[in-house]
């Protein structure tokens, strides 16, 4: 019975379609904050956030902002610039697109911890948009996978003969 309650929490977020991929990415390509557009693509709020109403009031599919500040918080042209976040008190979604403006990096933090963005999406921003900025060394290279689990092995019969020993 417990199982059948919280199986919509679980439930794998189906794949983007082709029409909704496109429309996603004109909306990634903006060069401001797209947490409110990305919000609007999505479903809306999901009985899985727990807001807590009047009895025979509901909210959901309401794709209106929450202002629960995670995008404000996120954002790293705030933090490195803390004199704009003072401009305001609001903490929406279009609080941030007037304060951050153009000076968007493009990071998509805002989208990634906004609780309205669909899982689809926020997994389709991380796998096709978000660039690896932390180039791996030619070094780490060459020690990776299998040739570390032979030094890893090697190492541990060492220790273990001088624990032994």
């Amino acid at each position: 019975m417990e199982d059948d309650r919280l199986s919509y929490i679980t439930k794998k977020e189906v794949n983007l379609d082709r029409d909704k991929i496109n429309v996603l990415n004109t909306i990634l390509d903006i060069k401001e904050p797209p947490v409110a557009r990305c919000r609007l693509l999505s479903n809306g709020i999901e009985p899985y956030h727990r807001l807590y109403l009047e009895d025979g009031f509901t909210i959901e599919g309401d794709k209106a902002c929450i202002a629960c500040g995670n995008c404000i918080d996120s954002c790293p042209v705030l933090r490195r610039e803390p004199d704009r976040r003072a401009r305001t008190v609001q903490r929406t979604s279009f609080a941030l697109e007037i304060i951050v403006a153009d000076d968007c990096e493009q990071c998509y933090a805002c989208v990634m911890s906004c609780p309205q963005v669909d899982t689809g999406i926020k997994d389709y921003v991380v796998e096709d948009r978000v660039v690896e900025v932390i180039p791996q060394s030619k070094k780490m290279k060459f020690l990776d996978n299998y040739f570390m689990m032979f030094v890893a092995l090697l190492v541990g019969i060492i220790i273990g003969i001088f624990i032994t020993w």
